[in-house]
């Protein structure tokens, strides 16, 4: 995670069902939905203004902190997540075992 990222939090909005990274007033999330201790990751949006300086994927280890402190697995269907966990396998830590493409992490 580049550096400028690190002094800020991600927020769980349960209204909206989406964690949200917010970048000098611009928004980036993570759409989930929340079964029991399982958390589905289902789409990652990154504002135009934030591309390429590596928002959606601090967004993306901040989530993935965030559900680890909370005692919570994830279900990496959003191919942003997947593709994160792949290249960082410590992460595959708190893949929920039921998640269809496990073995493929």
């Amino acid at each position: 995670m580049k550096e400028e990222f690190l002094p800020l939090a991600v927020q769980q909005n349960t209204t909206t069902k989406r964690f949200e990274l917010n970048v000098e007033g611009h928004l980036a999330f993570i759409d989930y939905k929340e079964v029991g201790e399982r958390i589905h990751l289902i789409h990652t949006e990154s504002p135009e203004a934030l591309a390429g300086r590596g928002a959606a994927t601090a967004l993306i280890e901040k989530t993935l902190e965030f559900i680890e402190a909370h005692h919570k697995t994830v279900l990496p269907y959003c191919p942003l997540v997947f593709a994160f966990i792949k290249k960082h396998p410590e992460w595959k830590r708190i893949v929920d075992a039921s998640f269809p493409s496990y073995d493929k992490l």
